[in-house]
């Protein structure tokens, strides 16, 4: 094997055009062992002892099935160093755990994501996408899609399902903007340095905002998430004001970023496959389900998770031993040609579609999947019918090695 000319924990490397990254992960899914890399040094934490990547189909599968071995908890798993205690208090969401403390927090929590529960939002997520369509036909083409149709309904559910204000939206935005911008120049303003203080002070900040609400909900209860959830109690169980503000971060980073790429994404996809647009615009509805499992998975907007490895195990005959990082790189699992016939293909009638989108098998796949889903469903169901011929220019890309992110993509139609 050739030796490799990229590295996947360079900074830079997330810059590069779609295709040399593309051909990279063929690279890496092309040997036999996974690779392992050295950790970068970054200004918020010492440097790591490196990690393997694991870019094939297979390996994300069986490390998902595993979580006891291939675990969340020790020092987290949206980040390839290990998490400084101070993120901790903010960013140390579920996501970020293992059972029995992960499964604690999920039996809370998975009540409010429920099928049934998804059921009753349904008519304010299409109001929603209406109103969102209406707004940008009156705007006119040339207008911010991600600005103005992406991220906007994911940003109203989520606030909406927890009670916080409209006036507080765009406060929302720009903070999970701040916590998911990672090291891209728009939102890092250049200065690395202060990563680590725009982070946590993002997160304070979101934190005191549900906090607050939580206090006056409390002893002001409503219909909304937040008052579900700060008087729940379940097998005598209730979440603290810190784990509430925990979870919030969560929701409105997992809930609504991801989401918002992934309709960025699929509009990027109709507007470079017009064959796959004409035949969904044949069936719009019934061809809705198996369209936005593509999308989802040629979007995969979190790219990986990490995870550490609690005892020696032997996995599709590579030996990984005790504290080693092992990070599963979804997107890549996602173009393996071992599971996908001819991958890098958009094609809404594929059959079966196992893609980890929402994750791989196991307590962590994606709480709000069914949510998600409904949100991408709604939206392209609303702008085929209602501007069927819009479509979205060359997208500026989010420089990130965590999320496979879309900042800004102008429309026409």
């Amino acid at each position: 094997m050739s030796v490799l000319d990229f590295d996947l924990s360079d900074r830079d490397f997330w810059a590069r055009p779609m295709e040399e990254r593309e051909e990279a992960f063929d690279r890496l899914r092309s040997r036999a062992a996974p690779v392992f890399f050295e950790e970068m040094e970054v200004g918020f934490a010492p440097k790591g002892p490196g990690y393997y990547a694991l870019v094939k189909h297979a390996d994300i599968l069986e490390a998902s099935r595993n979580a006891e071995i291939f675990c969340s908890g020790d020092g987290g798993a949206t980040n390839i160093p290990d998490m400084p205690a101070e993120f901790a208090e903010y960013f140390g969401s579920m996501i970020n755990m293992d059972d029995p403390r992960h499964a604690r927090l999920r039996r809370i929590v998975s009540r409010a994501f429920t099928p049934k529960m998804i059921k009753k939002f349904e008519a304010d997520v299409e109001a929603a996408a209406g109103r969102i369509v209406d707004d940008l036909l009156a705007k006119g083409p040339g207008c911010d899609f991600v600005a103005e149709v992406a991220a906007r309904l994911p940003l109203k559910i989520i606030c909406d399902m927890m009670g916080i204000p409209e006036a507080d939206y765009q406060f929302v935005y720009e903070r999970s903007n701040q916590i998911l911008g990672g090291f891209d120049p728009e939102y890092s303003g250049g200065d690395l340095d202060q990563y680590a203080t725009r982070l946590l002070n993002a997160g304070m900040e979101l934190q005191q905002l549900v906090q607050d609400l939580a206090a006056h909900r409390a002893e002001n209860p409503t219909d909304d998430l937040t008052s579900a959830l700060v008087n729940a109690n379940i097998d005598g169980e209730r979440l603290t004001l810190q784990e509430l503000g925990s979870f919030f971060i969560l929701l409105v980073v997992a809930g609504n970023e991801t989401t918002r790429n992934v309709i960025s994404y699929g509009l990027r996809l109709l507007t470079k496959n017009p064959g796959q647009r004409a035949l969904w615009l044949e069936d719009i509805d019934g061809r809705a389900p198996r369209a936005v499992e593509e999308i989802v998975r040629l979007a995969s907007p979190v790219n990986f998770m990490r995870r550490k490895v609690t005892r020696d195990f032997e996995m599709n005959g590579h030996l990984y031993r005790k504290g080693e990082k092992a990070v599963l790189f979804y997107w890549a699992a996602n173009r393996d040609g071992a599971v996908f016939d001819d991958p890098y293909r958009f094609d809404i009638t594929r059959d079966p579609n196992p893609h980890v989108g929402f994750g791989g098998p196991g307590p962590h796949f994606c709480l709000g999947a069914h949510l998600a889903r409904r949100e991408i469903t709604v939206m392209f169901r609303e702008l085929l019918r209602r501007v069927p011929q819009i479509e979205g220019g060359k997208p500026d890309r989010l420089q990130s090695a965590f999320i496979n992110g879309i900042k800004h993509m102008e429309c026409a139609f």
